[in-house]
């Protein structure tokens, strides 16, 4: 059996002073959460598995992603570090690593050019390459689409958003997925808009449709409020991780004590 990771995420905006990590509920209201290279440090010490790094306004400013930053980041850690945000080309996913990065997270670009998961992969490895998804749900029955049962009984679709939750796409996000895998992403990075920020719990639905469809690792993210959510997406929605922040930076759970409750669930992670 797989080991499951559980990884922390830092969404870091670029400010006067630099980078800062942040957190809002579904993409908005954003408040600020620590300092991306202390926390980083923390999380190192803590038995998290892996590390993402995202720069969420790089895309919707229209600039490059702060590579000093994640500079200063990977040296203060030895687990796998995935970097994204406004990354757009091979030239930048070759920064990206140099800078100390292990895996590139695409979301906007691969939705305007899906052949860029394809040349990465290509040229670093797909397992270089992740597809980060962000999706919500629509709650209308269309056609073209993969209708999925909603908790309520509605019946509904998930789209796919860009820059940074700030545009809609109108792509099915599980047909997505199955498109990214089929272009060479090595992982998915599925995040529920819908959850994010919530603690209210991972979008079982969302999760295991996309899990079910495709052969690549699925890293659920948006909701994890408590060790029950993470046991159910595990369980529940079949993913291979789970990514989380808020209940991480301000301390309502530490990892290993996390750890502790999923392996007592069965479920089989790194101690």
């Amino acid at each position: 059996m797989l080991t499951k990771r559980i990884i922390p995420c830092l969404d870091v905006k670029l400010g006067k002073e630099g980078g800062k990590v942040v957190k809002g509920v579904e993409f908005e209201d954003l408040k600020e959460a620590g300092n991306p290279v202390e926390l980083s440090k923390r999380y190192n010490k803590d038995l998290a598995d892996e590390l993402v790094f995202l720069d969420i306004t790089a895309s919707s400013d229209n600039r490059k992603t702060m590579l000093d930053v994640v500079k200063k980041t990977s040296e203060e850690v030895f687990i796998p570090l995935t970097v994204g945000g406004g990354i757009s080309s091979t030239e930048e996913i070759k920064k990206t690593l140099r800078a100390g990065a292990d895996k590139v997270s695409i979301n906007t670009a691969a939705v305007k050019d899906p052949n860029l998961l394809s040349k990465g992969a290509r040229l670093f490895g797909s397992q270089c390459i992740v597809s980060a998804i962000d999706a919500k749900r629509r709650y209308e029955e269309k056609e073209n689409k993969n209708l999925v049962e909603f908790e309520d009984g509605r019946k509904g679709w998930f789209e796919v958003y860009t820059y940074g939750g700030r545009e809609p796409t109108g792509k099915d996000a599980i047909k997505w997925a199955s498109e990214v895998e089929k272009k060479g992403a090595g992982e998915i990075l599925l995040t529920s808009m819908d959850k994010d920020g919530k603690k209210s719990g991972y979008d079982i639905g969302l999760t295991k449709n996309v899990s079910e469809n495709v052969n690549i690792p699925v890293i659920a993210s948006g909701g994890g409020g408590n060790p029950q959510h993470f046991v159910e997406a595990f369980k529940k929605g079949k993913a291979d991780a789970c990514l989380a922040a808020s209940i991480f930076h301000y301390k309502e759970y530490s990892i290993k004590n996390l750890k502790k409750e999923l392996k007592e669930n069965d479920i089989n992670v790194r101690i």
